[in-house]
């Protein structure tokens, strides 16, 4: 016997994807044989909260299946399957229902998440664009602090190797700053961005500054408080929003908090049990031995139960509502695995009490909506904690999809996400092909393995690998921009910027020589996002033709739909569609039928 159910398809689930607290929503199995199905056969509804015992729920008959109707009271993470007589049926291949043994059985997921939960909606339909400070563009010369080193020549190698204790500083600079940043708005402009994320901008002893030396200081080599309200004003009139990168589970060992090395004027906690911060931070033996982030030592890590703490972060003169005030976007939040749930309540409270439009982004580099982290189940997606995550996920399959050239990663990364994830999430998730963290996109796609850091320094593509590169490079692209989220281009790649791990892919850009085909086509994909804003925006994904190397969807909504095909295999593809159309990367008009060739893409419109 054979039934049917995805929990997609509105057939089945009345709610796609998650839902609101107090939703009342029908799960039908469809009968899918010729033959009438026995009387004598029974169906159950098993679900459970996540955590507590699991309910068997009798299923009504219909006329062609089984039907239940429940309403979730709670919010939450809920599991299901189906008992089918004797049988369990659960979550397939890209979430169709199967018969599977119980001993392997998978089951479907419901997300419940607060009926207040929404999400920024000037985010959504835009496109971001990542900055590390330090390596966008230089204007001007500010003044160096002791211990630091800059570099004279732009554009050059960053120090990558340790010291003879064994440590990489981090200590090198080149000087970009937010002047630079607010001289280069008019070319973000060009790319249609909208959201300008920068990595940490306080004042901190290394380039990358996640080891904040003062959260109520810029650093002075970036430039004052005076150039980020320029900064914000000017992007504002171009109509970018900028998100400053909040590092809040750990602070520099060089702080003014800590302050091991006495640099500051403070009575830091390594300094003195008496310290004011002496409880944001944990010794295990006063004051050599203490937490740190992955035992670093540099980033000792913050007590989030602190009460000072709390007050400083949150508080009415706090951390946050303090840059708020100066006019961003919102806060992309540095490893918010390692926040605790409660932080993340009081801090969505405290940042949308400053700005109910404010955004907050998280790094989680997994499914957000069912992360298990230090053995506890997250409620990031549940209406209380994060408006979006970084798009990791996403990210893999994309390039699990040019590599390899099949679809099926991809496509059930998709489906996980719309049926995991609340829609208010998914339309404006950081959709990223590279970061601070990642190698760069151009050299994944490069194909060129090292095996030391040392070897990376000096690898680098002949004209003819990056011009192949380039060519995946773009059909990652166009997917990036044209899937739900929005996507984020982290700075650079839109210049074919090549670079292995960090420090190589945090490397300057070059101004001096662009590459105007690839940034061209950049430029594309952001007007069209600006062209078909509605469809971009928070249109609904439909899967239109898919085998193992190609793939054709459609976003929608009701004032606009966009078609989207990408064929990473040897094969042709002659697809019947009724209408004439426009593919636009091309300017190309259409009637009637879809010619893919082999290795192609488009993003194509109707017309009449």
């Amino acid at each position: 016997m054979r039934f049917y159910f995805n929990p997609l398809d509105k057939a089945c689930k009345s709610r796609t994807g998650a839902f609101p607290r107090g939703s009342l929503v029908t799960f039908r199995l469809y009968w899918d044989e010729k033959n009438a199905m026995p009387r004598q056969l029974d169906a159950r509804f098993v679900y459970w909260q996540d955590g507590k015992e699991r309910i068997p729920l009798s299923m009504h008959r219909t006329e062609n299946g089984f039907a239940v109707t429940l309403r979730f009271f709670q919010t939450g993470l809920y599991f299901y399957y189906f008992r089918i007589g004797d049988e369990y049926f659960g979550c397939g291949s890209l979430r169709d229902g199967t018969f599977m043994p119980q001993a392997n059985l998978t089951s479907w997921q419901i997300t419940v998440y607060d009926e207040q939960y929404h999400t920024p909606d000037w985010m959504k339909g835009g496109v971001m664009y990542q900055i590390f400070p330090d390596r966008f563009c230089k204007s001007g010369d500010l003044p160096i602090g002791k211990g630091k080193i800059l570099h004279r020549d732009w554009g050059g190698l960053p120090s990558f190797r340790p010291n003879e204790y064994g440590k990489v500083l981090n200590n090198d600079f080149f000087g970009g700053n937010l002047n630079g940043i607010t001289e280069k708005l008019d070319y973000l402009a060009s790319l249609g961005v909208t959201v300008l994320y920068c990595n940490p901008i306080f004042e901190a002893y290394s380039n990358h500054r996640y080891d904040t030396g003062d959260y109520m200081k810029i650093d002075p080599l970036l430039g004052t408080e005076q150039d980020l309200d320029r900064l914000v004003s000017e992007a504002k009139k171009r109509g970018i929003r900028i998100v400053l990168d909040a590092v809040l589970n750990h602070t520099g060992s060089d702080s003014r908090y800590f302050n091991k090395y006495g640099h500051y004027d403070s009575l830091g906690a390594y300094q003195s049990k008496d310290s004011p911060y002496s409880d944001w931070y944990h010794f295990r033996t006063f004051p050599d031995s203490y937490d740190s982030w992955w035992g670093i030592d540099t980033l000792p890590a913050v007590n989030e139960q602190s009460p000072s703490y709390q007050e400083f972060v949150f508080g009415e003169n706090g951390v946050l509502r303090h840059w708020l005030a100066h006019g961003i976007g919102g806060y992309r939040l540095d490893v918010a695995d390692e926040l605790p749930d409660f932080f993340l309540e009081k801090l969505r409270a405290t940042v949308k009490n400053g700005d109910s439009e404010a955004v907050i982004i998280g790094e989680v580099w997994e499914d957000a909506s069912n992360k298990i982290a230090y053995s506890q189940r997250r409620k990031y997606l549940q209406g209380k904690e994060l408006d979006s995550v970084m798009n990791y996920p996403l990210k893999d399959a994309i390039i699990g999809f040019v590599q390899s050239g099949k679809t099926a990663q991809l496509r059930e990364t998709l489906y996980m996400l719309i049926d995991n994830y609340p829609k208010d999430t998914l339309d404006c998730l950081m959709n990223i092909l590279g970061t601070h963290d990642t190698p760069r996109i151009l050299t994944v796609f490069g194909g060129k393995n090292c095996s030391s850091k040392d070897e990376m320094a000096i690898t680098s593509m002949t004209q003819s690998e990056r011009e192949a590169a380039k060519q995946k490079v773009k059909m990652a692209a166009v997917l990036q921009f044209t899937l739900p989220g929005i996507p984020c281009i982290y700075y650079g790649d839109e210049n074919a910027m090549e670079g292995y791990l960090d420090p190589f892919c945090r490397r300057c850009f070059d101004w001096l020589h662009t590459d105007e085909d690839l940034l061209g086509f950049y430029r594309q994909l952001g007007a069209l996002r600006q062209n078909f804003h509605a469809a971009f925006r928070d249109g609904e994904y439909d899967e239109v033709f898919a085998d193992s190397g190609c793939l054709v969807y459609k976003r929608g909504s009701a004032d606009q739909t966009v078609y989207i095909w990408v064929n990473n295999s040897s094969n042709e593809y002659s697809i019947y569609v009724r209408g004439t159309f426009c593919e636009h990367l091309s300017g190309k008009i259409f009637s009637d039928r879809l010619e893919c060739p082999s290795y192609s893409y488009g993003i194509f419109t109707k017309t009449k």
